[in-house]
């Protein structure tokens, strides 16, 4: 039996308990919470908690039309349906034009449960919907944050995300600077405080950072922290501020509306996400900047910038996983007790949110291995590469048999190196050799090497696959940047990364030629 959570403004005990009934009827599990004044509907929106609201046109001094402007303001997401023994056509239809979902008479109860289970389930999916364009959008952000390697670029793109992420009216993006606030960007409806100062004691910004907790606000001029004086010009009415880092917070990430708002669970922990890994990326430049100031004053300090960026990576490792660990946990939640309940576009988005999640959490692996890719310390020995690729291809085939693949090793390819290293190397060229050949009806995947009059080696692999276009090359080995989509060729975006990188490791070089349709083949040496 499904569960339903009820506010409902009605001064008949009788219809209150004939109106439960009828949603009971068609197996909700109602719990009800009957109002009758004002004051009581008011403790109750601000209480919150629940999935629908039922009014009466009127009760005692206290009319629809006011109850739905609460709702309005107070929960928007929570749907509101008139139930009524008093039906004018005129005032129905001014209530639709407002955003009410129906307007039912007492007379025609049997079009209640129908109504509201629609809305419900439309209200689900609506709301998995922006949840997964949120969360699809705080991926991205989060790279971008990842590779950004100045303040102005970390600013940029905090003053896009910030806003856009939870759909507010305005955003701004705080730094401490000593004793004072400085509104570095700003993101609004209308012109805010971009590039003031302010005491850090007197502004918001400053409180959320001395006291290292969110600050939510749902009425401005009612809360004792706010400077009113600095507001009074502005559109604000309701606001979230987080901090950029919990310990020793060095900003703050503000979002404002323009009515009033009370901020869900969702929109603040999106927005504190948002803020982790915005700390984690100002962390990460000035690393940045000190590991290149230190290269050239002292070369004997790279090993403790090394460390540094180890911890760095434990960082990001913990920082980002807490909030996707709850996105997946509710996820799962949502799947195994809501699911019944959605149309097959709700279970989609809610599935979209899912893979959304997951594929964070792969980006975060794949983060986490480029880093201690480069800390790895090569071990030298004896590589028999063409055992390696005869190995490698094998799996393969053995992964799809059904494909019929012509390869071909050439025998005696040995170098000097890493054999682990070498191993990924070999396995990423090779896996993309055997994935992007895989729509060609005569798959070709070849091992080789060519000699050079100095007598060094070029090693290749090739294939005569997908291709791509020569102009994009240069994208290929930077990390999360991919010439395929999803759909036509799945991947991570770091594979070549990985590739490059090894190779360097091993003072070696890469290079590519390749075009659209007629395969790519990958050129690179070791030494």
């Amino acid at each position: 039996m499904d569960a339903l959570a009820i506010l409902h403004v009605e001064d008949n005990a009788f219809d209150a308990h004939r109106i439960q009934l009828v949603l009971a009827k068609d197996g909700w599990k109602v719990e009800a919470q009957v109002v009758k004044t004002c004051s009581e509907y008011i403790a109750a929106i601000e209480q919150g908690g629940f999935d629908l609201i039922l009014s009466e046109n009127a009760v005692e001094g206290f009319s629809g039309f006011s109850a739905f402007d609460i709702a309005q303001q107070k929960c928007p997401n929570v749907p509101f349906i008139f139930v009524s023994g008093n039906v004018n056509e005129e005032e129905a239809a001014a209530y639709l034009r407002t955003g009410a979902v129906d307007y039912i008479s007492k007379e025609q109860l049997w079009r209640l449960a129908p109504i509201a289970r629609r809305t419900l389930q439309s209200s689900a999916s609506k709301q998995l919907e922006r949840y997964n364009h949120a969360m699809e959008l705080l991926v991205t952000v989060v790279q971008e944050l990842s590779l950004a390697r100045s303040l102005d670029e970390i600013t940029a793109i905090v003053r896009r995300a910030a806003r856009e992420l939870i759909g507010a009216d305005g955003a701004s993006f705080v730094l401490r600077k000593g004793d004072m606030c400085y509104y570095a960007e700003e993101n609004a409806i209308q012109p805010l405080w971009k590039g003031r100062l302010f005491p850090i004691k007197i502004c918001i910004g400053g409180w959320c950072m001395r006291h290292r907790e969110q600050v939510i606000i749902e009425d401005v001029y009612g809360d004792e922290r706010i400077p009113i004086e600095a507001y009074q010009p502005t559109f604000i009415k309701s606001l979230v501020m987080v901090p950029i880092r919990k310990e020793a917070p060095i900003g703050a990430i503000g979002n404002y509306w323009a009515g009033r708002h009370s901020p869900t669970a969702e929109e603040v922990h999106l927005i504190q996400a948002l803020a982790d890994s915005t700390s984690v990326a100002m962390e990460n430049v000035q690393i940045y900047s000190e590991l290149e100031q230190r290269v050239r004053e002292r070369t004997s300090q790279l090993e403790f910038a090394n460390q540094e960026l180890e911890a760095f990576s434990y960082t990001i490792s913990h920082d980002l996983r807490s909030p996707l660990r709850s996105i997946l946990s509710f996820s799962e939640l949502l799947q195994m007790k809501y699911n019944c309940q959605l149309e097959e576009q709700g279970r989609q988005y809610l599935n979209r949110v899912c893979t959304s999640a997951e594929r964070m959490n792969t980006q975060i692996d794949v983060m986490l291995f480029l880093h201690k890719l480069m800390r790895l310390e090569l071990k030298q020995e004896k590589v028999d590469l063409s055992s390696m690729a005869n190995e490698i291809l094998s799996h393969l085939k053995a992964a799809e048999v059904n494909r019929q693949v012509e390869t071909h090793v050439a025998e005696g390819l040995t170098v000097h190196g890493d054999s682990v290293l070498l191993r990924v190397m070999l396995e990423n060229l090779l896996s993309n050799a055997w994935k992007y050949s895989s729509k060609t009806p005569q798959a070709r995947i070849e091992f080789g090497v060519t000699h050079q009059s100095d007598g060094s080696s070029i090693f290749y692999v090739r294939d005569n696959g997908a291709g791509f276009d020569m102009t994009y090359a240069d994208k290929l080995f930077r990390p999360f940047q991919r010439l395929h989509s999803d759909n036509e060729f799945p991947g991570t975006g770091v594979g070549l990364t990985s590739v490059q990188r090894i190779i360097h490791k091993h003072r070696g070089r890469i290079w590519i030629e390749a075009s659209v349709g007629r395969g790519a083949t990958f050129y690179f040496t070791i030494k």
